[in-house]
């Protein structure tokens, strides 16, 4: 990321800022891999330190099935059920150390407590819904295809305009950023990057509550949820500034690179992270050498899972695609487009295909939810004319 600032701050860090009646206001630095890496300064109306209360802790650990089979797997995402909650509403279903992979389905607003996840950073891609994300940061409006990075730490609330939204989240155990071969040595991203800073929604419209009260506060640390209760607003920031904050990046601002033959699925890269990486597969012109196959070629993924999640359009290489449908091609074995797809490929211009992709560099888990929601026979798919063996 680069600089930001929003509100008051005073002209020095770390020096005297008060307020209109004297009293100082409160500076908090919110900083990564602890004074080494990227961070920002906040200055709050009252002291962020202020705790009533803390209730017990909640175990939200994603329950996992370990049945040792390698298989290609398909999950109905929109199989989820909705949930009015917010924090209820998440439910993990793809699980290693370096991230999890969670679909959400809230149907309203986190209207009376705020959310911090300090394990994690968080991507929330917004499939179904529109709304708010306000934070301590200022706020960002959101709707359809947009990704929201979430630093840990972060302060949050989401308000939604409806009641049918539909989330699909991953969280990561290291910083989200952008790829370092679209970056120069100063972090500007680069002529040849799939987006640039002017696709960047950072926040704006800063909240300053400076109220006193009981204020409820979750907070998410080592998959437990801590209920925290504070003397005062956590939206009560006056100004900031730095490297650290939230911000909003849309799928159909991401521009694909395409080639004369098929360009393999890094060109789709969105985000990186320790341990994985996120694409976006958008509408694009399709190869154009004479003799090109638009379909992708088989492929072993030696040394990755693949999760790819369905968001709208058509999709050549697969059959009997559904929105919200998450498939999970482990390593170890290859996979390739259905049947048919290739030739049916061939003189084809273009896609209006839209889904998000999170390649694990390390084996993913399921969870029983996910099992729950799995089409058990997807691993069949490959076979020509629907012909399956005697079991």
């Amino acid at each position: 990321m680069h600089y930001h600032s929003v509100g008051s701050i005073p002209p020095k860090r770390h020096t005297q800022f008060r307020k209109p009646d004297g009293t100082l206001y409160h500076e908090q630095l919110f900083s990564t891999e602890g004074f080494s890496d990227l961070y920002s300064l906040l200055y709050h109306c009252n002291a962020p330190t202020q705790i009533l209360q803390v209730g017990d802790p909640v175990d939200i650990s994603p329950k996992t099935i370990h049945d040792k089979q390698l298989k290609h797997r398909s999950l109905a995402g929109f199989k989820v059920e909705p949930v009015d909650d917010y924090l209820k509403s998440r439910v993990p279903v793809l699980v290693n150390n370096d991230c999890k992979i969670v679909l959400a389905a809230p149907r309203k607003s986190m209207g009376d407590y705020f959310f911090k996840n300090a394990d994690a950073d968080e991507v929330i891609f917004v499939h179904k819904g529109e709304g708010t994300l306000r934070t301590m940061y200022g706020n960002i409006a959101f709707g359809y295809g947009d990704y929201l990075v979430i630093p840990r730490g972060t302060i949050y609330q989401l308000e939604f305009n409806q009641s049918d939204n539909r989330l699909f989240i991953v969280e990561s155990t290291s910083p989200i950023i952008t790829p370092n071969r679209y970056r120069n040595k100063f972090g500007q991203l680069m002529e040849h990057s799939p987006y640039c800073e002017r696709d960047i929604r950072k926040p704006t419209a800063l909240e300053t509550h400076d109220q006193q009260g009981n204020f409820l506060l979750y907070i998410k640390k080592q998959d437990n949820l801590y209920p925290y209760h504070y003397q005062s607003h956590p939206l009560d920031v006056v100004g900031w500034d730095g490297y650290v904050y939230p911000y909003a990046f849309s799928i159909h601002n991401f521009e694909p690179i395409t080639g004369r033959l098929h360009m393999p699925p890094p060109i789709h890269q969105t985000f990186s992270a320790r341990g994985f990486v996120i694409c976006s597969f958008c509408p694009r012109m399709y190869d154009y050498h004479p003799l090109s196959i638009p379909a992708p070629y088989n492929h072993s993924n030696i040394d990755s899972d693949e999760v790819l999640y369905y968001v709208d359009g058509d999709f050549m290489s697969r059959s009997h695609v559904e929105k919200g449908m998450i498939t999970l091609h482990p390593g170890g074995i290859p996979h390739g487009p259905h049947p048919g797809t290739v030739e049916k490929s061939i003189g084809k211009k273009e896609t209006h295909e839209l889904a998000v992709m999170v390649d694990t560099f390390k084996p993913l888990l399921m969870t029983e939810a996910a099992a729950a929601i799995e089409d058990k026979d997807y691993y069949l798919s490959w076979l020509a004319n629907g012909t399956k063996p005697n079991h």
